[in-house]
């Protein structure tokens, strides 16, 4: 099974978006699946449901991070590399979809569709596209690895 796949999966299993995409990638770090899953717990649904920056898209910069972040915060060459992974997806991802912001994605306006989690039906997989983002978000990190 791809990341992408895998995504789209666990998504499919009822975790967040941000969640998705970040545990797509656990046979890659070292981080037991609690701990994962907690993690990246708040960043679904454009930042705990803000609607800003897509939580897929988040998922995939928390995944990047573990693979390519830097740990000596001295080391500005580590750091410039670092952002320019992130920059690489953000913008595949907005090339792809033209946005990376949640509310846009999904056709909200501002402050729209604030309250509780969705109930995840079988309608709603049909009318969000919040899978196939997940699958994307975790392929453009994939295709950065090759």
């Amino acid at each position: 099974m791809t990341h992408a796949e895998k995504a789209a999966a666990l998504f499919r299993e009822g975790y967040n978006c941000a969640q998705s995409v970040f545990l797509a990638f656990e046979d890659m770090y070292e981080i037991d699946h609690k701990t994962a899953v907690r993690l990246s717990s708040g960043f679904g649904a454009g930042m705990g449901k803000l609607r800003e920056v897509c939580g897929a898209l988040t998922g995939a910069f928390m995944a990047a991070g573990i693979l390519y972040g830097y740990d000596d915060v001295t080391d500005s060459e580590a750091k410039k590399n670092t952002y320019a992974v992130i920059r690489y997806i953000a913008e595949r991802f907005e090339k792809e979809k033209g946005t990376i912001i949640c509310r846009e994605l999904l056709g909200l306006k501002k402050d729209e569709d604030l309250e509780e989690p969705a109930v995840r039906t079988e309608e709603y997989y049909q009318s969000r596209p919040c899978m196939g983002l997940c699958e994307l978000a975790a392929q453009i990190l994939d295709d950065y690895q090759k």
